[in-house]
């Protein structure tokens, strides 16, 4: 339905004073011919003849499934306006976007959430293909969850066209399908040399895409991107945005990113395509968490200065610093050779990797030439050895750069060595001894902009994410159906306590919608058991944790194709996860292939665990995380984790996890397989892999302190990104011999017995 609901109505003098505030950029909202509306009727005929000065106030409350166009042409000092009746009290909601276009445009106050947009873009400054927006602003406008039910159904949250528009001072969290969240685009004349801003505005948190697509920034395509935008990007808060390895995509010339802050995000600023970037006194605070990256450049006359970058454990293309290699006479769509480009003057603490000539090989061989690495102080005691050469670094000059005592420097040249003396300052920043960084004259060192000066005031900042036990604890009796009860009346993070040695049957799907948690107190494990072909169903937003239960398949239905868990059959744009720690899974045999296990397509894990569980006697697979074939670089989970646990009587898999494709945009999956015992795995008719483990195309695995005994191998298929890949401390009891496709990848201390009684 195209109308509105819970509206109030408010005095035309109020409306004035709602519309009347100072603006700078885009000009001053005047007192003028402002109008409220309550319904899409009437912003239609409010908004078909628009003069200098108007004002279009949407009354508060819900507009759901509508399409607002707003053509007009204001001037320097009265442009046409486009608000809110209070701001952050008008939700676009359903299926809505919001075109304009004209001279001198402002849009304010709006909030989408919990809806998709049913074209490309949310928000577009235009309104047909020459039908641009110029001089025109969107400030104090929120974005938050307006997802796509389908996961890699792509779209773009704001669309950014024409010249010397300002996008400020919004919000923009949350997005869970496919797009970049924010572009800049390039692909008429009239949006070329463009002199955007886009400044103080909040990039809240970003789940990880698990596939290419998702930038929280982009300026340009590769298309254009020999192009000058001449965009600045400046005074922005970065908050986890963990889409992809870009969290920032630069694809054209001439833009500058100036004293953004990226918070625990995984990614880089990248300058991907495109020349004379500016990239100056950016804050990167890693804080030691996964994936953590900083700067990559790419292509001619680009300069880095003046960073600061903290705690950064991103590996190849993920480092702190990176300097690319290119292709020797690149087509647009590849990588430009870096030429006459400048890294000096930054900061990096506690950081892990430096990347020198990365990307090289048969294609990217052309190294860097007519470059600098100058002024640089690099202090970290978390990896002495940070720097990794993969090519020629002639074409690059060092000097005037200071290394800590401990730390190795391959490159013997322009590097000097002082104590590690880092230390928290004023601001809470880790900083080196100030003598240091006086000599680099890189200034005081404190954040350009907090979380709190970004982004719409009148909108909280929360995390989304629920975390498991946060909530209230719930007893459940032992009985038929009281978990399906429980759940109906538990809220995200709650704890559902089951009765010691109880037995539980669920006759219906239990559908698990928020984070919970299904637990028994210390002692006898409660039994559940199951009716239905799945006991547990998550669906879209919901995330589970299991603790000290015993699941067994004794009453699941005489058919193929159970499963203890499975994801929800339809595309999922929220990441779960799940726990399974100290529990037992029995006797899921009643037919063939009972995996514990099942997931869909478009679903994705952000962590998987099985911690210190017993599972025995089963026709199908645990893990089978395999279900995106289609060699695109998408993939099912980020991070899983099998630990402490005895696997026996498996005919099928452990884990079957597949990552196909050469993308280099997205960083997993990353498996940990330690101290487990494998009794009787992988020999079923069934298990296509042959395998009691398969791991294709995972970028980083660990195999250690776990025993094969008359198993099915260890599959390996290595593919693009230097996965790095571990095996050692492991016995191989009548099992075969680990088989790859490659020999890059360590082995330590494995030991095969044979015919061992």
């Amino acid at each position: 339905m195209r109308i509105t609901t819970g509206i109030r109505f408010f005095p035309f003098a109020l409306i004035l004073a709602l519309v009347a505030y100072p603006q700078d950029g885009a000009g001053q909202l005047q007192d003028g011919n402002g109008q409220l509306v309550r319904t899409i009727e009437e912003f239609d005929r409010a908004a078909a003849n628009l003069q200098p000065g108007d004002t279009v106030v949407l009354a508060n409350g819900a507009w759901t499934d509508v399409e607002l166009r707003f053509r007009g042409n204001g001037l320097p000092g009265q442009p046409i306006v486009l608000t809110a009746e209070e701001p952050g009290e008008v939700v676009i909601t359903g299926q809505s976007n919001l075109r304009f276009s004209g001279e001198y445009i402002v849009v304010s106050g709006l909030v989408f959430k919990d809806g998709f947009t049913p074209t490309s873009e949310v928000i577009s400054f235009r309104t047909s293909s020459d039908e641009l927006a110029n001089h025109s602003r969107v400030t104090d406008v929120v974005i938050d969850n307006f997802s796509n039910p389908e996961r890699h159904d792509s779209d773009i949250w704001v669309a950014i066209y024409g010249r010397n528009n300002r996008f400020d001072r919004n919000s923009l969290l949350n997005k869970g399908n496919s797009g970049v969240t924010v572009a800049v685009r390039l692909n008429t004349e009239a949006s070329r040399e463009n002199d955007h801003v886009i400044e103080y505005n909040y990039f809240g948190p970003r789940q990880i895409l698990g596939s290419n697509g998702g930038e929280t920034l982009r300026i340009g395509t590769s298309h254009y991107s020999r192009d000058y935008s001449n965009s600045v990007v400046q005074y922005n808060y970065f908050d986890r945005t963990n889409g992809e390895h870009e969290i920032i995509s630069n694809k054209s010339c001439g833009n500058v990113y100036r004293g953004n802050v990226f918070f625990e995000s995984q990614g880089t600023l990248t300058m991907r395509h495109g020349h004379y970037t500016l990239v100056e006194n950016n804050y990167f605070l890693g804080n030691r968490k996964p994936n953590t990256g900083g700067i990559r450049v790419i292509n001619e006359n680009q300069t880095v200065r003046n960073n600061y970058l903290y705690g950064l454990t991103g590996h190849r293309f993920r480092g702190a610093l990176v300097i690319m290699n290119g292709v020797p006479n690149s087509p647009p769509n590849r990588y430009d050779q870096v030429v006459d480009s400048l890294m000096n003057n930054n900061i990096v603490v506690d950081s892990d990797y430096i990347q020198l000539c990365a990307g090289s090989d048969e294609e990217r061989s052309a190294t860097p030439i007519g470059s600098s690495m100058h002024g640089n102080i690099i202090m970290s005691t978390t990896n002495l050895d940070p720097f990794t050469v993969y090519d020629d670094i002639s074409g690059i000059s060092f000097e005037g750069n200071v290394l800590n005592d401990e730390a190795d420097e391959p490159i013997g040249r322009g590097f000097s060595k002082a104590p590690y003396s880092v230390e928290e300052n004023e601001h809470g920043l880790r900083v080196p001894a100030r003598p240091l960084i006086d000599g680099i004259g890189f200034g005081e060192v404190r954040l350009p902009v907090t979380r709190d000066e970004t982004g719409a005031g009148y909108y909280p900042k929360t995390d989304r994410v629920v975390e498991f036990r946060s909530g209230d604890t719930l007893s459940v009796g032992a009985g038929t159906d009281t978990i399906l009860e429980a759940l109906e009346n538990s809220n995200p993070g709650d704890i559902l306590l089951l009765e010691n040695g109880g037995e539980y049957l669920l006759t219906k799907y239990a559908y698990i919608r928020h984070p919970i948690t299904i637990t028994t107190e210390t002692g006898d494990k409660a039994l559940v058991r199951s009716e239905k072909a799945s006991f547990f169903i998550v669906e879209n937003g919901g995330a589970l944790e299991v603790e000290n239960l015993w699941m067994d398949g004794a009453s699941s239905p005489d058919q193929p194709g159970n499963n203890v868990i499975s994801t929800s059959r339809y595309s999922m744009n929220r990441n779960y996860s799940l726990a399974v720690r100290d529990s037992r899974v029995t006797n899921l045999d009643v037919n063939h292939t009972f995996d514990f296990l099942k997931v869909y397509r478009s679903t994705f894990a952000d962590s998987i665990e099985i911690l210190d569980t017993e599972m025995t006697n089963i026709t199908g697979s645990i893990l089978s995380l395999d279900k995106e074939t289609d060699d695109l670089g998408i993939y099912n989970v980020e991070n899983v984790t099998i630990r402490g646990s005895a696997f026996t009587d498996i005919q099928g898999s452990v884990a079957n996890i597949y990552r196909g494709g050469t993308d280099e945009s997205t960083f997993g999956p990353i498996v940990v397989v330690e101290g487990n015992e494998f009794t009787n795995v992988g020999l079923g008719s069934r298990n296509r892999s042959g395998a009691s483990l398969a791991f294709h195309g995972v970028q980083r695995l660990q195999v250690s302190d776990s025993t094969w005994n008359a198993s099915a191998p260890l599959d390996l298929h290595l593919t693009n990104g230097e996965p790095i890949t571990v095996i050692r401390d492991v016995v191989m009891r009548d099992t075969g011999q680990i088989r790859a496709n490659s020999d890059a990848f360590q082995t330590e201390n494995v030991i095969y017995e044979r015919n061992a009684q």
